[in-house]
């Protein structure tokens, strides 16, 4: 019995221990199981992410399309605008442009002068200046310049008028104005453009100034000689009334230029361009517009005019001999 005992004692223990096995085998697989499951898991979840990334990509590269779009549609804006406003801008400028009161405003202070400084400033061309030692005053107007052209128009015309020259249709109106015009216009700009070379301290609005005002002694010279037709007459006004207006602008353009080479250039200049400009006047102006009016309309030809025609003797002997043939008919 204690054999048996001691057996089934030993049996217990080994049922024991066994069980113990058996329990960590379970325990093991168990642990083995929940292990694989958490591979599983882990493997979902890595799906999971990796979609969740990739949904998140897709979102962001949405959302940066969407804001490249945003950008883009906000730069379309912004340009728009821009173009309404440069359209506005320049719509009204142009119509300032055009507007009649903009352009009188921007001519009104060139021509806002009184009549007595007009006078004044008239008998000043005639007087050569003697300090030349400081710049001297131009007057900053064009209303007397601009008069005295077309003064010296009128006396063009008025001289040709009363030379053998015929009037055709308002040519010589026209010439006449391109002549002064042309002359007071562009000698001004030369002479600008040459005191600009020269470092003389004018503007554009003082040289046409300083040049109409100079066309006072022309216009005294050519309206007296064209009325006292002579050459002598003429040659003495123009050393004297013509050689006075250009001794005036002369001094004063010396007095605004430095250096005597400069001064000798343009001086010069303008003394030579004024004075032949007055024996252009007198002289060839009238020769070169018949020549103008020959070229464009033909010869110089008298109008047509309707003659009577005299009736020959013998259509009188004729018209008698019907007229007595008919009477003793009858």
């Amino acid at each position: 019995s204690g054999a048996p005992a001691a057996e089934w004692g030993g049996f217990e223990d080994n049922m024991q221990g066994g069980g113990s096995a058996v329990i960590d085998m379970e325990n093991m697989d168990d642990t083995s199981g929940s292990s694989f499951e958490d591979m599983g898991e882990m493997h979902q979840r890595m799906k999971e992410e990796e979609e969740e990334e990739a949904e998140g990509e897709a979102g962001a590269g949405e959302e940066e399309d969407g804001e490249f779009l945003g950008m883009k549609g906000l730069r379309g804006q912004l340009g728009r605008q821009v173009a309404d406003q440069m359209w506005q801008v320049g719509k009204r400028q142009a119509s300032r442009a055009f507007s009649l009161y903009a352009n009188i405003d921007i001519l009104r202070p060139y021509f806002d002068v009184e009549p007595v400084q007009v006078r004044a400033r008239l008998l000043e061309s005639m007087i050569p200046v003697k300090m030349i030692n400081f710049p001297q005053k131009i007057a900053g107007e064009l209303y007397g310049p601009l008069m005295l052209v077309f003064t010296l128009v009128a006396i063009l015309l008025h001289g040709m008028k009363t030379s053998d020259t015929i009037i055709r249709e308002g040519t010589l109106m026209g010439t006449a104005i391109g002549t002064c015009f042309g002359y007071w216009l562009g000698v001004s700009s030369f002479m600008y453009f040459l005191a600009y070379l020269c470092n003389a301290q004018i503007t554009m609005v003082q040289m046409l100034s300083l040049l109409g005002y100079g066309l006072f002694g022309h216009c005294i010279t050519l309206l007296v000689t064209y009325n006292i037709h002579f050459h002598s007459l003429f040659y003495i006004f123009w050393l004297v009334v013509g050689g006075l207006s250009t001794l005036r602008m002369v001094a004063v353009l010396v007095s605004r230029t430095v250096g005597h080479t400069q001064r000798l250039i343009l001086c010069g200049t303008l003394a030579a361009l004024h004075m032949l400009f007055l024996l252009y006047l007198h002289f060839a102006y009238h020769k070169v517009v018949e020549g103008i009016l020959d070229t464009l309309e033909g010869p110089n030809m008298p109008p047509f005019q309707r003659v009577a025609r005299d009736i020959p003797v013998v259509s009188n002997a004729i018209l008698n001999t019907t007229a007595k043939a008919i009477a003793l008919t009858l």
